[in-house]
């Protein structure tokens, strides 16, 4: 598995693993066993480790013609993805990160990419996207976004919608409860699935503000992405923990929360007490307007 963390010495990401997991805990049964582990939004006490470039890497997929890039910002712990058709270069990019823009524009032109569509997968709460800046500096580029989720954008999307590039598209499946307008992509041959903060791996997100609704989301989750298949790769918008990737089988056989009744994950959910993002009163706003709020 490429870890987020491998190029990063031993030592520092020793020390990343342990102060993470000892930074701004969550309160639910399965933390207390395991050293408690984070949650979206949620950053610890210390300053990220400074590192001298960005961390990315590239993963096998499944379907024939398909180029994907996993990237990760280490401030918010924030995963973006690339993905592009082999054949015409046409690319969609899934929660672009505003501090990682240069890196994302770079990567892009040298691959020889025509990206068409910059998609959130939510409001999120703990970055501001890039999406509207990187519309300034690609022609011809849209933004997307859920039509529940009251943000700008040139699209917004619903339940079924295909985001299409070349050959190859995500079909939108709306997973509320961690915001209302949470969505879940998913690859044409459901071979990959982009949760946002929907799912997580062997947790799931947050949900006491943005409209957060523990039902919601139990039944988001069991009903629109427990269905695919049990190979189906699953690909947050976040992870803590230097995990890449998961599948579908694994988190529902695996997952702490998720394997619980509804009535269980709604009471561990409601007493995870957890801090509110530090920087959700600038992220929302920016995000809401497609990340141009004072840039």
């Amino acid at each position: 598995m490429c870890s987020v963390l491998n190029r990063v010495k031993p030592i520092h990401r020793a020390a990343a693993l342990s102060l993470r997991l000892k930074a701004n805990t969550e309160g639910s049964s399965y933390a207390a066993a395991q050293s408690r582990r984070l949650s979206p939004g949620v950053t610890s006490f210390i300053e990220p480790l400074p590192v001298t470039r960005r961390l990315y890497c590239s993963r096998t997929q499944k379907a024939e013609g398909l180029l994907f890039r996993q990237l990760f910002e280490i401030e918010s712990c924030t995963y973006t993805y690339l993905l592009a058709d082999t054949g015409t270069r046409e690319a969609v990019i899934i929660d672009p990160v505003l501090e990682t823009i240069d890196r994302d524009l770079k990567i892009i032109k040298e691959l020889g990419l025509d990206l068409k569509v910059a998609v959130n997968t939510h409001c999120h709460a703990d970055h501001i996207t890039s999406s509207g800046l990187m519309k300034k500096r690609l022609a011809g580029l849209k933004s997307a976004i859920s039509k529940y989720s009251g943000a700008a954008a040139d699209i917004h999307f619903s339940e079924g919608d295909k985001i299409t590039f070349g050959k190859h598209y995500l079909t939108v499946r709306g997973t509320p409860g961690h915001t209302d307008g949470c969505a879940t992509l998913v690859l044409e041959d459901q071979s990959m699935a982009f949760t946002g903060d929907a799912l997580l791996i062997r947790g799931c997100g947050r949900t006491d503000f943005q409209q957060g609704s523990a039902t919601k989301l139990y039944e988001s989750i069991h009903k629109q992405i427990f269905t695919l298949p049990d190979e189906c790769l699953v690909y947050p918008a976040h992870d803590y923990l230097g995990q890449t990737v998961s599948t579908i089988g694994e988190e529902r056989k695996f997952n702490p929360r998720l394997t619980k009744t509804k009535e269980e994950f709604v009471k561990i959910m409601k007493n995870l007490n957890l801090r509110k993002p530090y920087k959700i009163d600038i992220a929302v706003p920016a995000n809401l307007v497609c990340g141009l709020q004072e840039i």
